[in-house]
C-alpha cells in the first residue's frame, strides 16, 4: 500500500497545502473533476476546522484499490479540545466560534463513509471516506461483508517512501493480513518490504508457510520482520505468525490479547516458524502494527473506540503513540 501523505495543519495557509496534496494525488490516479472537487473540498473543510479550532492538527491522505474501485480516506487528527458531545457537534448551525456551523454537516454528506472518535480534553479523529467506483462493470461483490478493515502508513521524517508494506487477501470468510517492516528505512527498506509482500500474493498457504516462503527471497534484501495472520470469520479462528518486531494484538470489551510472534529477521536468520492458533472472539479487533508504534498502550483511556471504523482506531493510535522517528504502520479488522 502506498503510505498516507501526512499534512501538519496548525494555520490557514496549511489548509491550501493539503488540498494541493490532495488532487495531486487524485490526479494520479486518474480521478474525474467531480470526484477530484468533492475530495478537494473535504481536505478544505477538515483543515479549516483543524486550523481554526484544534491543536497539532494532522491530515492523513490515502488511496488504495478495493473489489468496488478505490478508497479515498481523509483522517483529520488533533490534540485539540475534543468534543463532550459529538452529535451535538456534527449538527447543521453549531459552532464553537463565530462560523455558520456547516463545515461538518457537510463533511458527513459528502463522505460516503465518516466516523468521528473523540474524547474531551484530549483530542479528536475524525474519518471521511469516499469510494470511488471502477470505470468498468464489477465483476465481484461491492463490498467484503464479513470483514471489516484499514492500514495507515507512514513514511519516516524526511522520507519520501515507507520501509513498511501490508496487504490483505480476501477469499470468502477468510481474511489474510500481511505487514512487513524492512530493517531500518527509506529506499532500502521499502525494497525488503515489496520483496514480503511479493511472497504473501505467491503464497496461499499458512501463516508460515508465507513466512516459511519470504525468507529465502529476501536474502538479496537488508531483510525485513513480517507477521501474517489469517482470520476465519465463519469459524471465529485466527491463525498467526511472526518473525521479529511486528506486534499483533487482539482486543475486545473484556480481553486484550498479544499475538505471539518470534525473534529474527526474514532474508537473514530466523528459526522454524510455526502457526499459532487462537480463538477469535465475536467483537474483537485484530491490530497488527510495526514498531513506528510504541508496544505498551492501551484502549482503556478510549472507552468506545473499538465501536469505531477501523481507520479511526489506528488513527488514533497513532496520534497517541507514534515514536515519532521512524516508518509506522498500523492495520486494524473486524468482522464487518
Amino acid at each position: 500500500m502506498t503510505p498516507h501523505l501526512d499534512v501538519h495543519v496548525t494555520e490557514q495557509s496549511q489548509v491550501g497545502e493539503a488540498r494541493r496534496a490532495a488532487l495531486r494525488l487524485c490526479l494520479a490516479q486518474g480521478f474525474d473533476e467531480t470526484v477530484s472537487g468533492r475530495i478537494a473540498l473535504l481536505v478544505t473543510e477538515l483543515g479549516t476546522n483543524l486550523a481554526r479550532h484544534a491543536k497539532s492538527g494532522r491530515l492523513l491522505i490515502g488511496c488504495h484499490a478495493a473489489a468496488d474501485g478505490f478508497h479515498v480516506e481523509i483522517l483529520s487528527i488533533d490534540s485539540g479540545p475534543g468534543m463532550a458531545d459529538v452529535s451535538r457537534c456534527l449538527r447543521d448551525g453549531y459552532s464553537s466560534g463565530n462560523t455558520p456551523g456547516t463545515g461538518f454537516g457537510a463533511v458527513q454528506r459528502l463522505s460516503t463513509d465518516f466516523s468521528v472518535f473523540s474524547v474531551a480534553g484530549k483530542g479528536t479523529v475524525i474519518l471521511s471516506r469516499v469510494r470511488v467506483p471502477n470505470s468498468a462493470p464489477s465483476t465481484g461483490a461491492k463490498a467484503h461483508a464479513c470483514f471489516a478493515y484499514a492500514g495507515i502508513c507512514l513514511a519516516a521524517p524526511g522520507e519520501v517512501v515507507s520501509g513498511d508494506a501490508w496487504e490483505i487477501r480476501i477469499v470468502g470468510d477468510q481474511a489474510h493480513i500481511a505487514l512487513a517492516d524492512g530493517l531500518g528505512h527509506g529506499p532500502g527498506a521499502a525494497e525488503a518490504a515489496e520483496v514480503a509482500m511479493v511472497a504473501f500474493r505467491a503464497s496461499p498457504g499458512s501463516p508460515s508457510q508465507v513466512l516459511e516462503q519470504a525468507h529465502p527471497a529476501m536474502r538479496s534484501t537488508r531483510g525485513a520482520a513480517m507477521a501474517v495472520a489469517r482470520l476465519d470469520a465463519s469459524a471465529s479462528t485466527l491463525d498467526f505468525a511472526g518473525a521479529g518486531n511486528i506486534a499483533g494484538r487482539m482486543i475486545s470489551g473484556v480481553e486484550d490479547r498479544s499475538l505471539m510472534s518470534q525473534n529474527g529477521t526474514l532474508g537473514l536468520q530466523v528459526r522454524k516458524i510455526q502457526d499459532v492458533a487462537y480463538a477469535w472472539p465475536m467483537h474483537a479487533l485484530i491490530i497488527l502494527h510495526s514498531d513506528g508504534l510504541t508496544s505498551r498502550w492501551k484502549l482503556d483511556e478510549a472507552p468506545g473506540l473499538i465501536q469505531c471504523d477501523p481507520a479511526v482506531v489506528a488513527g488514533w493510535l497513532i496520534r497517541e503513540h507514534t515514536r515519532g522517528r521512524d516508518d509506522v504502520t498500523v492495520v486494524v479488522a473486524k468482522r464487518g
